[in-house]
């Protein structure tokens, strides 16, 4: 993920030191996340752990400068007046009197979205709570009649750790016939511009290896595919064998 703060990418230590100061003198930090064609964008917060014994909160599909504006509020009710209460229903977070919620962020999903935020408390664990908003009918994502062109704005990190994708469970992917018969490891992902998926096993493969099963059957078989559920479109990931680092490379222009 492309980590940045006010739409800008400075030196990781440089952008540290800065997190530094400006938790020493307003108490939190706010790093924003930008958007992708396939990815939405998130903000979070750095200090509110440290400055106030409480956990840090993250924040989707809403803009930066938005986002800024909320979590600094959130600091000001925390520091004021109460610790922030899980399924709690709030309706002066945003000024617009929307309802939103936190709930808390799974453990399993904190590598993928609070990087920064490692790097400045090292070793040192810390909580965060996630704010969810409801949609323009006052619907949260797990209610009946949220819309559902903002279904993947908000991935839930309370849940679904098992499967991280933000397509359907049962979307179609393309995998082989070695992966299905003969239990061959998924060494390459490819997601391609258009949005489809392939999950290739070693090649060379001939046309007729090519099969179609759900993607959830897949994940449930190799759970280790979910590290790379934020492969961006037109973007490859290789591995040697299962366990080994991802590298993510771009795929070329078919007319390139």
């Amino acid at each position: 993920m492309k980590y940045t703060e006010d739409h800008q990418c400075p030196d990781r230590s440089e952008l540290l030191k800065r997190t530094k100061l400006n938790i020493e003198k307003f108490g939190l930090q706010v790093m924003s996340i930008d958007h992708t064609d396939y990815s939405p964008p998130f903000s979070y917060s750095i200090g509110l752990y440290e400055s106030y014994g409480h956990p840090e909160i993250i924040c989707f599909g809403l803009s930066a400068k938005l986002c800024h504006t909320i979590l600094n509020h959130i600091a000001e009710v925390i520091q004021s007046v109460e610790a922030i209460q899980l399924e709690h229903e709030y309706s002066n977070i945003f000024f617009k009197d929307s309802r939103c919620q936190f709930l808390k962020v799974d453990a399993k999903n904190m590598n993928d979205y609070f990087g920064i935020a490692q790097s400045y408390y090292v070793d040192k664990k810390f909580p965060a709570l996630q704010l969810v908003w409801t949609d323009r009918n006052d619907k949260f994502p797990w209610e009946e009649g949220f819309q559902e062109e903002f279904l993947y704005n908000q991935p839930l990190l309370d849940r679904n750790m098992n499967f991280k994708f933000r397509e359907p469970t049962n979307l179609g992917i393309f995998t082989t016939r070695q992966w299905i018969e003969s239990q061959q490891p998924i060494l390459t992902v490819l997601h391609e511009k258009n949005g489809d998926w392939q999950f290739l096993t070693a090649g060379p493969l001939a046309d007729d290896d090519y099969k179609l099963v759900g993607l959830k059957h897949l994940i449930d078989q190799d759970p280790t595919l979910n590290e790379i559920f934020d492969l961006q479109y037109g973007q490859a990931a290789d591995r040697k064998f299962i366990g080994d680092e991802w590298v993510i490379t771009d795929l070329e222009d078919e007319d390139g």
